[in-house]
């Protein structure tokens, strides 16, 4: 078995909350006496002078505010740095920041060294502009998103001379700080020599001695990116070290560490379930499928529980309608949605927030064989009703349904459904967004509001009977997987899940868009696969349980 790094195990666990769940804790958690309060705060929040030793290899991350249409704008440097340049370089700093050219911009840093004892490097990354915010036509937090590239830029020219720690100012917002720079440095090379592997440094906050700062937020951050991280794992790993078997191995030893229950169902179970679209999918793999169940409890078991479905094919082929060969050297990847679920069950038990949740993932691999299903197999689901594959390449809603279907066995508050079911999704939005399908306006609006606050965008996209109708159309069947003509993929594989699903909100999340980055688009995201979009998922379910029982709003940006 191939086993996973145990990275996770140096972050802070338990006790930890969104700010906006934070009420709620206040509530259900065990409240610390004030000299327990008093030893995690002189622990946690004392000067980094006092947490580091050797200055020779610590660095510091600090950002400016200027106007990136104007070359000419001196900038402006954040509090900390204002005070930093004023206090330990003699306002030095400020003076080779302008001598050194333009201020930077997004996305941009300038590296000083030997400016003051405690620290041999100090990078100034830009900021953009000090009044941004929330842009209503981006649906960003443009403030949160320039954080995050800061805080990883800097980070990475850092690790790049090979600074072993860093310290990283909060900008102004802790948390966004922790993501970008947690996400920042992390790179898959396990399988790499250990003599030519990338030094992944150590991430501090940086704190003034007797100022107060948000080590809550922090740790949040480095929660939320250690879950994003763990997805990226996941999804880089080769698909022969990533079985089916392995996966369900390396997950029970990572989630059950967390509080996380799981269960692992055989192919016995499967049949017994009559889960035949499943099962049809995995036949012509040596490798047998494997039906993940995660619970989590972190209230009275007698709440209904939110369902989380991840679409998990280990290695996806195409079948005999073998996929493009540029394709092919993705679809390690294609139990992204697995992944996911994986994720952000282990940040909610990590975060103890007080919600039930179920995650159910069908692991199998779509390979060729003498077993491998055909164009125009016609399989029968769970609830009776018959499916034909007109092209077996478009497997992935067809590993979902019966998944969905074995959910209303939990009278669940909600179902999401996670999966990379399309690869036109990607030539719609690129990797800009994921896409939405619900049949609940209350679902939509706070995902988006929770996208809002992550930086990782998602778009709605239609669920109309039209499409309903593509695929139901032919009298010989209930349901095809195609539908008339190869167009509106992502929505009519989005409109064969509903029709699947048991009645109640629903939500599917197609994936395959933000799968992959390029390395570009956000810095603090290496080339390779994304892990999105766990963060935004996390946050949604933070914001459902604080939200829960009101009238659904128009997204706010959590301040």
């Amino acid at each position: 078995m191939h086993k996973l790094p145990n990275f996770l195990a140096s972050l802070p666990r338990g006790g930890l909350y969104p700010f906006n769940v934070r009420k709620i804790a206040a509530a259900t958690a065990v409240k610390p006496s004030n000299a327990s309060k008093a030893a995690n705060n002189n622990q946690n929040c004392m000067p980094e002078e006092d947490r580091c030793s050797d200055p020779n290899s610590r660095g510091l991350v600090l950002g400016v505010y200027a106007n990136e249409d104007d070359r000419l704008d001196s900038g402006v440097l954040t509090p900390v740095g204002w005070k930093y340049n004023k206090v330990k370089t003699n306002g030095r700093l400020l003076d080779l920041l302008r001598v050194a050219g333009p201020m930077p911009k997004r996305g941009e840093c300038r590296i000083f060294y030997n400016l003051e004892p405690n620290y041999s490097a100090v990078c100034v990354c830009g900021l953009g502009q000090e009044c941004l915010g929330y842009n209503t036509y981006e649906m960003i937090d443009e403030h949160k998103e320039a954080i995050r590239r800061a805080a990883a830029t800097g980070c990475r020219a850092l690790q790049e001379i090979h600074t072993e720690k860093i310290i990283v100012e909060s900008f102004g917002h802790a948390e966004s700080a922790a993501e970008g720079a947690a996400l920042g440095v992390w790179a898959y090379q396990e399988l790499k020599s250990k003599n030519d592997q990338l030094v992944v440094p150590q991430i501090d906050l940086h704190v003034e001695r007797g100022q107060e700062c948000d080590w809550d937020g922090w740790r949040i951050g480095l929660q939320k990116a250690a879950a994003q991280n763990l997805a990226r794992q996941l999804q880089e790993t080769p698909a022969n070290l990533l079985s089916p078997t392995c996966f369900a191995q390396n997950i029970v030893e990572v989630l059950c560490k967390s509080g996380v229950n799981v269960e692992v169902k055989v192919k016995g179970w499967a049949e017994s379930q009559q889960m035949h679209a499943f099962l049809a999918i995995s036949k012509a793999s040596c490798e047998p499928p494997i039906f993940l169940e995660l619970s989590y409890y972190g209230t009275n078991r007698e709440e209904r529980p939110v369902v989380l479905v991840g679409q998990g094919i280990t290695y996806d082929c195409g079948g005999i309608c073998l996929k493009d060969k540029y394709e092919l050297s993705d679809m390690r990847g294609d139990m992204s949605g697995a992944a996911c679920v994986v994720s952000v069950c282990r940040a909610i038990a990590s975060l103890q927030l007080p919600i039930n949740i179920r995650g159910l993932i069908p692991l199998c691999e779509h390979a060729i064989g003498c077993n491998s299903c055909k164009a125009g197999d016609v399989v029968k689901t769970m609830n009776g009703k018959h499916v034909e594959f007109q092209k077996t390449h478009r497997e992935d809603a067809l590993v979902l349904i019966d998944a969905l279907l074995y959910a209303q066995n939990f009278w669940p508050k909600f179902i999401l459904d996670i999966g990379t079911t399309s690869k036109q999704m990607r030539q719609v939005l690129c990797e800009g967004a994921t896409g939405v399908f619900t049949n609940s306006e209350e679902l939509w609006q706070q995902i988006k509001g929770a996208a809002v606050h992550t930086g990782d965008r998602v778009w709605r996209m239609p669920l109309w009977r039209y499409f309903y109708h593509n695929i139901t159309q032919k009298k010989h069947v209930d349901a095809q997987n195609i539908g008339g003509d190869n167009g509106g993929m992502p929505c009519k594989s989005a409109a064969l899940l509903k029709e699947f699903v048991p009645c109640g909100q629903w939500m599917h999340l197609d994936i395959r868009s933000v799968m992959t980055t390029n390395g570009k688009a956000f810095e603090y995201l290496r080339r390779g696969m994304a892990g999105r979009p766990t963060r935004t998922i996390i946050e949604f379910i933070a914001q459902l349980v604080c939200h829960e029982g009101e009238t659904p709003q128009a997204p706010s940006v959590n301040k």
